[in-house]
């Protein structure tokens, strides 16, 4: 591994995670390097989106959910999980994209311009600038630049899960978090969700959760594999996919479970 050349962004230290008394993630520790995109892989319910929610503070949202251990954001050394720190706040420094397109019911500006204006942005010429830097990083611009006030709702599925990135993207996040963000998507648009994922990691951060093996090697630099709740290794992608330390590790990418 060549950690040592790496920036690191932020760590999960001793991360545990209950819903309830349910321990569903035990003692995680992982790095997250600085323009790198790292995966989550494992089987369904081993802790991926769970361990992914925790960054940003998603779990807040549900009563009895508890956090152990810390989440840190380098290089300002705050532990996003300490309750002195505002999860709003937190959102604005680390934007999710979900699985399935989520748009707002509103114009396709609006979506965008909405974590702006949630951060006080009201000036129209600012805002005009912005969304359209944001759709544009989000390869989205050329498509829906004549028709901005058009409702999402009636952009293609692809589209609007880019529109959801440009919305993330917008608030100018450090760290950008995309669970499972092709799932829902065709092998087309799944193609230009993965490009626009190279171009975005020039610039941030980013975790991604992927049950698709061939995804997760073409697009991270680094993978982590989770099994109930636990990380089971931990590498370079390329180390990960030719020759893993662990048999669960090789059993799982080759098939023989999950």
């Amino acid at each position: 591994m060549t950690e040592s050349i790496q920036t690191l962004k932020a760590e999960a230290r001793d991360l545990s995670f209950y819903y309830g008394t349910v321990k569903a993630l035990k003692n995680i520790s992982l790095p997250l390097y600085d323009r790198k995109v790292t995966a989550l892989i494992g089987p369904s319910g081993c802790g991926k989106s769970t361990f992914l929610r925790c960054f940003n503070r998603m779990h807040d949202l549900y009563p009895g959910n508890r956090y152990d251990g810390e989440i840190v954001l380098h290089p300002d050394n705050v532990n996003v999980l300490s309750g002195d720190v505002d999860p709003i706040e937190v959102r604005m420094r680390i934007s999710m994209v979900f699985q399935k397109p989520n748009p707002f019911p509103k114009s396709i500006f609006e979506n965008v311009a909405y974590g702006l204006k949630v951060r006080g942005v009201s000036k129209k010429s600012i805002l005009e600038e912005k969304v359209e830097e944001a759709l544009t990083n989000a390869a989205l611009w050329n498509e829906v630049k004549d028709r901005l006030h058009d409702l999402a709702f009636n952009l293609s599925g692809g589209q609007q899960q880019r529109l959801c990135i440009a919305r993330a993207l917008a608030i100018d996040p450090e760290i950008m978090l995309f669970d499972e963000p092709t799932s829902a998507l065709d092998p087309i648009a799944t193609a230009s969700i993965e490009e626009l994922m190279e171009e975005l990691k020039a610039r941030f951060s980013i975790l991604i959760v992927t049950h698709n093996m061939q995804q997760a090697a073409r697009v991270s630099d680094y993978t982590a594999f989770l099994y109930m709740g636990e990380l089971i290794e931990y590498n370079e992608t390329k180390k990960i996919f030719t020759n893993p330390d662990r048999k669960e590790t090789e059993d799982y990418i080759t098939g023989r479970f999950g």
